[in-house]
C-alpha cells in the first residue's frame, strides 16, 4: 500500500486525506496543533467556544458534494441552520437587515433605489450562470495546463463570465446607490484586491450570499473540520497531533520521509512518504521544509505576488445579553474606499477601519455561557505590516468597540469578561502563514488558474500543495475543493499498488 504524508489538517488537508483514503492509500496526517482544523480550530475558555477563524458558512452546494463523495450527508455530521436575516450592515446614520427571502431582499432594493429590484433579477440571473460555470466547472480544474480550458462549453461562454471586466464597474451597471453598492461589493473584500481589480467573474460570490444563502453549523464552524476528521478517521486515516514538521528529507530527486517533532515530548520521528502533500503554508514549505534546490519559486517570486488580506481578531465573552444584535454585522460607518486603499494600495495601517462582529451567541446556545454573549471582532490589515503588538491592537479594539457601543446603542465595556487579540505576528507563529496573510493569496486576474503557484512542484513528482496559496483561491469551499484536486492528481499519477 503506499503511503502519503500530509503537512496540516485544515479544510484542505483534510480534503486530501479523506479522497486519497478512500483509494485506498495509507494516509497520515501530521499537524502542530491538538486538534483539526488549521485556521478553523476551536479556542474553549471560561466556557466560550469561539471559532478562531472562519465563521461564515456559504456554499453549502460545495460541503454537501464533499460529504456526497463518500457516501454522507452533512447533516451526519452537524446541523445547519439558515441565518434570517442573512446579516446586518451598519452604515453612518442607517442600519440595514438583509432578508433571507428574495423577494424581501427586491423591495429592500427597490425602496433604497427606484428600479434597483428589477436590476437586482438582471444582476442575480448573470452572477447565477458565473457561479454555474465558476463553481461546478472552473474551480475544478487542476491549473497544470491551458488545455484545461479548451471546453467547447467553455470557451463560448467566457465573455458571459466576465473575466476581463471588474468588479465596481460591473455594480455601477446596476446600481447608483452607495449603501446598494457596499452590499453587493463587500462579498469580494477579502479575495484580495479593490472591487475594481477584481474580475467580475466574482459576483458569483452574490448568487451564494444572496440565493443560497447564509448558513451556520450548530456548534460552531469547527464543527466542519470536526466532522472532516470524523470522515477521515473512519476511512483509515492516521492522525499525529502536536507534531511540528521541520524538513521533507530527498533521495534521487522524490521527496522520501517527512521528519517531524512531538512538540510535547521533543522526540523527534521520521515518516516514509510515496507522496507528500504540503497542505500548510505553500511558501512555508517551501522556504523552511525544502532544501534551496527543490524550490520551485524564488523569494523574489513570492514578494511579487499579492496577497490577500490579513487581520486583526478579537474574541470577547461579554457578562450580558446584548439586545437587538445579529448573528453577522458589517460596520460601513467609515469610508469603504479608504479603507480599501490601506488595505491593497498603500499597505499600511487603517486610520479608521471598517469592521465585522460575529455573535454566534445570537443564534447558538451551546457557544457561550447562559446569560453571556461570545462576540468575534475582525478588522482587515494589509499582510505583511510591521508593528503588530499588543499596544497597537489594544488602540484598534478601543475604536472599534466605541463605534460598536455608538451603533448598537449597548455598551459593554465594563461588562468584557475574557478577552483575547490575535494578529498578523500569531498568524506566523501558529501557520507560518508567509507576511502573516489571513486568506491566501490574492484573486486577482494575473493570478487566477495557471498563474497561480502549481499544486504540483516543478521540481518533485511527489509532492503536491494544497491550500489557499494554490489552486483555485482563498476561502472554506476552495480550500475543500484545492484537497480533492491534490489528491485526483495524485491518483492519476501514481498507482498505489
Amino acid at each position: 500500500m503506499k503511503k502519503a504524508i500530509i503537512i496540516g489538517s485544515g479544510f484542505s488537508g483534510l480534503s486530501a486525506a479523506c479522497f486519497l483514503a478512500k483509494e485506498g492509500w495509507e494516509v497520515t496526517v501530521l499537524e502542530k496543533h491538538n486538534l483539526p482544523g488549521g485556521r478553523a480550530r476551536k479556542m474553549e475558555q471560561d466556557g466560550f467556544v469561539f471559532d478562531m477563524g472562519p465563521s461564515w458558512y456559504w456554499m453549502p452546494d460545495i460541503f454537501d458534494r464533499f460529504f456526497t463523495a463518500f457516501g454522507k450527508n452533512t447533516s451526519d455530521y452537524y446541523t445547519l441552520q439558515r441565518l434570517d436575516p442573512s446579516y446586518r450592515v451598519y452604515f453612518k446614520d442607517d442600519k440595514i437587515d438583509i432578508p433571507a427571502d428574495y423577494e424581501q431582499l427586491k423591495n429592500l432594493f427597490e425602496q433604497i433605489e427606484k428600479g434597483a429590484g428589477k436590476n437586482l433579477d438582471a444582476f442575480m440571473k448573470e452572477a447565477a450562470y458565473k457561479y454555474k460555470v465558476g463553481m461546478q466547472n472552473l474551480v475544478f480544474k487542476p491549473g497544470v495546463s491551458l488545455t484545461e480550458f479548451l471546453d467547447v462549453d467553455l470557451l463560448r461562454g467566457v465573455l458571459k463570465l466576465d473575466v476581463f471586466k471588474n468588479m465596481k464597474a460591473h455594480v455601477g451597471r446596476f446600481f447608483k446607490d452607495p449603501k446598494l453598492r457596499y452590499i453587493i461589493e463587500f462579498p469580494v473584500l477579502f479575495l484580495g484586491a479593490m472591487p475594481n481589480h477584481i474580475p467580475a467573474l466574482y459576483s458569483l460570490m452574490n448568487y451564494a450570499d444572496i440565493k443560497l444563502g447564509t448558513w451556520y453549523p450548530q456548534g460552531g464552524m469547527f464543527k466542519i473540520a470536526e466532522g472532516m476528521h470524523e470522515l477521515a478517521a473512519s476511512l483509515g486515516v492516521q492522525f499525529k497531533w502536536e507534531h511540528d514538521v521541520t524538513h521533507i528529507q530527498m533521495q534521487d530527486g522524490m521527496a522520501k520521509q517527512v521528519l517531524a517533532t512531538h512538540l510535547p515530548s521533543g522526540k523527534k520521528y521520521e515518516y516514509p512518504a510515496d507522496v507528500v502533500v504540503g497542505a500548510a503554508d505553500y511558501h512555508f514549505i517551501e522556504s523552511t521544509l525544502l532544501d534551496k534546490p527543490y524550490r520551485s519559486y524564488t523569494e523574489n517570486y513570492w514578494d511579487k505576488r499579492t496577497m490577500a488580506p490579513s487581520c486583526l481578531l478579537f474574541y470577547v465573552g461579554v457578562n450580558k445579553k446584548i439586545p437587538g444584535l445579529q448573528h453577522h454585522s458589517l460596520f460601513f460607518d467609515t469610508d469603504f474606499d479608504t479603507h480599501g486603499l490601506e488595505i491593497y494600495k498603500t499597505k499600511s495601517w487603517p486610520q479608521d477601519p471598517l469592521f465585522y462582529v460575529c455573535a454566534p451567541s445570537v443564534t447558538d446556545r451551546t457557544v457561550a455561557p447562559a446569560g453571556k454573549e461570545n462576540l468575534f471582532f475582525l478588522v482587515p490589515v494589509a499582510s505583511g505590516l510591521a508593528g503588530d503588538n499588543e499596544a497597537l491592537r489594544k488602540s484598534y479594539f478601543d475604536k472599534i468597540i466605541k463605534r460598536f457601543q455608538q451603533q448598537t446603542g449597548h455598551s459593554i465595556e465594563s461588562d468584557i469578561g475574557y478577552y483575547k487579540s490575535y494578529g498578523i505576528t500569531d498568524f506566523i507563529t501558529d501557520y507560518g502563514a508567509y507576511k502573516g496573510n489571513a486568506y491566501g493569496l490574492a484573486n486577482t486576474l494575473n493570478q487566477t488558474a495557471i498563474l497561480k503557484p502549481a499544486l504540483h512542484s516543478k521540481k518533485i513528482k511527489n509532492l503536491y500543495y494544497a491550500g489557499q496559496l494554490t489552486v483555485p483561491g482563498p476561502g472554506v469551499p476552495p480550500s475543500l475543493i484545492s484537497g480533492e484536486l491534490a489528491a485526483r492528481e495524485i491518483i492519476k499519477d501514481f498507482s498505489i499498488t
